[in-house]
């Protein structure tokens, strides 16, 4: 008989289901941002990931990531899961090893999921594929190492509760990377083609979140209610004031403005949740909202064709909330971590900064020569003709709605 905490495995049980159901949550999401002709084109880069990521992760990702003491990547000691039981445990014990092991594949199978909004309608689905596999071993996989699974950010002492840097940071800077290669859209004014499926969406992730943050904890305990409850207080924070300033410039309340200031309040909040108290959650809220929706002011602004906000929400709000971190982490909050600058530490601070760059610009620069090695190899674009006939028809030759 096991030895494991029945309480700690049963809810990490639900959180790797919760974050598993935030990748149909997103697909729900961009599906109804994209055009009519592009929605089954979109869902289905979230839905593939869920396959490709899980067969990935099985045979060498996790290994990759969670094993031996290389500072920038691990070594092929799991590959296929090898030396691994359903008795080993994890930790102190509390669960066993096969569900850490379940929990961080959907959150890798989750995050290249994310990059799909920047360029949706415009890249070839096989092109996708061969990218899905190659940013997952080569942006993923380190930096999951190297902040989670011990590596050199790691030792350095920065910190990243849940994936702001991990996940959305370099999920965030690879969108805005693939709108510099891949280009604007032939049409770039395209209104979402259902609003109620974009509302499904945001309440799946919203939904789901509790899972990726909560149970970032990886048991059940005080942080574990602390991350609770600071995902929500930020969302909501985000949420409404992302509502008053769009209603302020525009003059009118907008639903779909309101749901990506819960995205961006979410997203934010995820390197902190259980490392800062309940009032700085509703700070970084507000800053979030603030900062993203001007971030996706001035993209529109250059033009820069980012369809649905990739980098606006998801990289600037996952940079933002890395920084805040080092502004507001407390060690009387939770005792894993130093205090921040507010406390008067100004050092974990410029660690919290340098890394959130670090992060960005590599994710930027890697995922723009990815993509041109892979051009090389079939054409990351569709073709004009294909583009206006929307990839349901010309990639996928299915309909949506009929």
């Amino acid at each position: 008989m096991s030895g494991f905490d029945t309480g700690s495995t049963a809810f990490m049980l639900l959180a790797t289901s919760l974050v598993m159901l935030m990748t149909p949550g997103l697909a729900f999401f961009y599906g109804g941002l994209a055009s009519k002709r592009n929605i089954l084109g979109i869902m289905i880069q979230s839905f593939v990931s869920l396959g490709i990521t899980t067969i990935l992760w099985y045979t060498m990702g996790y290994s990759l990531c969670f094993s031996g003491n290389g500072p920038i990547i691990g070594n092929f000691d799991h590959l296929f899961l090898r030396g691994i039981d359903s008795l080993t445990p994890f930790g102190n014990g509390d669960i066993p090893l096969l569900l850490f092991i379940a929990y961080q594949m959907m959150f890798a199978i989750i995050t290249p999921a994310l990059i799909t909004g920047a360029f949706t309608g415009r890249v070839s689905f096989k092109a996708y594929l061969i990218f899905l596999v190659l940013w997952q071993i080569f942006v993923y996989y380190p930096f999951a190492h190297m902040i989670w699974g011990g590596g050199i950010l790691a030792q350095w002492g920065v910190m990243d509760f849940a994936g702001g840097i991990v996940v959305h940071v370099t999920a965030g800077f690879a969108a805005l990377a693939s709108v510099f290669f891949v280009g604007a859209r032939k049409e770039k004014i395209s209104k979402p083609n259902s609003i109620p499926l974009v509302a499904i969406g945001t309440g799946l992730l919203w939904f789901g979140w509790y899972g990726f943050n909560a149970g970032s904890e990886l048991r059940v305990d005080n942080i574990t209610a602390l991350a609770f409850l600071n995902t929500d207080v930020a969302a909501s924070f985000a949420t409404v004031t992302w509502l008053i300033i769009e209603w302020s410039r525009e003059g009118k309340p907008k639903f779909i403005g309101l749901m990506t200031g819960a995205v961006a309040g979410l997203a934010t909040i995820t390197p902190a949740a259980g490392f800062v108290p309940v009032w700085a959650a509703a700070l970084i809220g507000i800053i979030s909202s603030t900062f993203c929706y001007y971030a996706v002011h001035l993209k529109n602004k250059l033009q820069w064709d980012d369809a649905l906000d990739v980098w606006g929400v998801h990289g600037v709000g996952g940079l933002t909330g890395t920084i805040l971190l080092g502004v507001f982490a407390s060690n009387a909050v939770n005792g894993n971590i130093v205090d921040g600058l507010l406390l008067g530490n100004s050092s974990f601070f410029f660690k919290q900064l340098v890394a959130g760059v670090i992060g960005a610009v590599y994710a930027f620069v890697f995922t723009y020569i990815m993509l041109w090695v892979i051009n090389k190899i079939t054409l990351v674009r569709v073709s004009e003709a294909e583009e206006v006939a929307g990839l349901d028809a010309s990639q996928h030759q299915e309909d949506a709605y009929t």
